[in-house]
């Protein structure tokens, strides 16, 4: 009898799910549908009799019976009733009834080539935020309740289009403020038009090779890598071609010639994860290989901000006479990685392409947010709050050099620093006999996270090392965990 039939499958509803009692007698009666007790063309018991011989209210009954109508799975007739639809599926569509606790029968989960490179390399997953983890700041002295007061100002101002999507690139107040602080302090040649706002370093990457690659390009990067570009190239479709970096950074040479570049992608102003500076002859030797290619050059200036001891860096896109290069940054390390808001600069015969592309792909808005910032730097808070984390860095820096130089030598096998003259973190290499990985193990079992050099590497093998970020790590952690490090340092490269 169905008044059975849906009581048992609702009261096993109810047991397993908490369902409230009207989506119980939907799904029962779905359930009836696809299973066959209920035949197409067949009629319904009217609503009064369906909740007198279950119990319920009539309201309740309505609602289901509502709902599986809307969806296709039932049809009312005038003056006649509700019948089952001639078109409803049938079994095998229904889960079937099983043990409460038992878990349903899947079939294995198969991802893509695409989708397996995706979950399972590079990840970044194992990076908690803890004392010396790479590439996080410390965002625990931002000025959140400036920040809050600028936000609901500019809520309580906000005009009906500031709510919707953004067709122009992003905000233009905050443009001008990007657009003027890169020409002061990194020699940045554009306009604002040029200027797309973004939601950080991995959408920017992606906008460039959605935009200026097709699928199966090769793009040239860094070995050792970022893992974030890295993600984005493989997401778009591209053949990454690994190249490796020395003490000027990028290096390509003949034996790369035979994987010609659609893309090339450098941190030239703090090589991630060595920290080396790309020098000015490599930088136009660079531009040159990108002009005989007919290649596009991504720079991220990821942490340019955070130079602490050598002359000041001038960018990449300022040497380009041929409007090749694509310039990126990030306010993430500068204010909080949650505010998910990044720039990208790019050459004038592409604003309006990366404008479209940018709304049809993203649908950009965040505009009362954009807002806020852009009155934040404006007003000045922006240039205090990076006055104020230099100092901070700078401090956490020089604590951590001088909690690792026991471990330092001068023999070209000793362990050494590279790359401590900007950014937020350093890179410890170690003699290749070192298993940096195993250190990394270690250090984790005692609740510090570094990253093992040899991680960030594609191809190559010589390199071992660790990345130890210090933008998370307060002074007293730093002064009671360096020597942690350099003590599981010692023990390594002693045997």
């Amino acid at each position: 009898m169905l008044s059975e039939y849906l009581l048992a499958e609702m009261n096993r509803l109810g047991a397993q799910d908490a369902l409230p009692l009207h989506r119980q007698l939907y799904e029962a009666l779905r359930r009836a549908m696809l299973d066959g007790k209920l035949g197409a063309g067949e009629r319904l018991p009217s609503s009064r009799d369906l909740a007198q011989d279950l119990g319920l209210s009539r309201n309740t009954v309505v609602a289901a019976i509502n709902q599986l109508s809307v969806e296709g799975y039932l049809a009312s007739r005038v003056g006649s009733g509700t019948y089952v639809n001639d078109h409803v599926p049938r079994s095998g569509l229904a889960r079937g009834p099983r043990a409460p606790g038992q878990a349903p029968h899947l079939q294995p989960a198969r991802l893509s080539t695409r989708g397996q490179s995706l979950a399972h390399e590079f990840s970044a997953g194992a990076l908690e935020v803890q004392p010396f983890t790479p590439g996080i700041a410390d965002f625990s002295a931002f000025p959140l309740t400036l920040w809050q007061r600028l936000q609901n100002k500019h809520w309580r101002m906000t005009y009906p289009d500031m709510l919707d999507y953004n067709t122009s690139g992003g905000y233009a107040p905050l443009r001008r403020a990007i657009a003027d602080y890169l020409r002061v302090f990194r020699s940045v040649q554009l306009d604002a038009d040029q200027v797309i706002v973004t939601s950080g370093t991995q959408q920017s990457l992606e906008l460039c090779a959605r935009l200026l690659a097709d699928h199966g390009d090769t793009v040239w990067v860094e070995d050792p890598a970022y893992w974030g570009a890295m993600k984005a190239f493989i997401a778009t479709g591209l053949s990454v071609h690994p190249v490796a970096t020395d003490e000027q950074g990028l290096n390509p040479g003949p034996a790369d010639d035979p994987k010609p570049p659609r893309l090339i992608y450098a941190t030239p102003s703090h090589q991630y994860p060595l920290g080396a500076v790309m020098s000015l002859a490599r930088r136009h030797q660079l531009l040159a290989t990108a002009r005989a290619h007919g290649a596009w050059v991504i720079e991220d200036d990821y942490d340019s901000e955070y130079r602490f001891s050598g002359p000041p860096l001038s960018s990449l896109e300022g040497l380009d006479p041929d409007g090749r290069v694509l310039y990126m940054g990030t306010f993430s390390k500068v204010l909080y990685p949650g505010l998910k808001l990044g720039y990208l600069v790019v050459p004038k015969g592409l604003v309006e392409a990366f404008r479209q592309a940018h709304y049809d792909l993203n649908r950009p808005g965040q505009m009362p947010t954009q807002a806020a910032l852009a009155e934040f730097i404006e007003m000045g808070h922006f240039a205090s709050s990076l006055r104020r984390a230099r100092q901070t860095y700078a401090e956490r820096r020089q604590c951590l050099l001088e909690a690792l130089k026991p471990v330092l030598g001068e023999g070209p096998d000793a362990p050494r620093i590279s790359g401590a003259e900007q950014g937020l973190h350093l890179c410890l290499r170690l003699p290749l006999a070192v298993d940096d990985q195993a250190i990394a193990r270690r250090l984790a079992q005692q609740g510090l996270t570094v990253r093992p050099l040899s991680a960030y590497c594609l191809r190559r093998q010589d390199l071992r090392g660790l990345v130890i970020g210090y933008g998370y790590a307060p002074l007293e952690a730093i002064r009671r965990c360096g020597p942690v490090v350099a003590a599981a340092v010692r023990q390594a490269v002693m045997g």
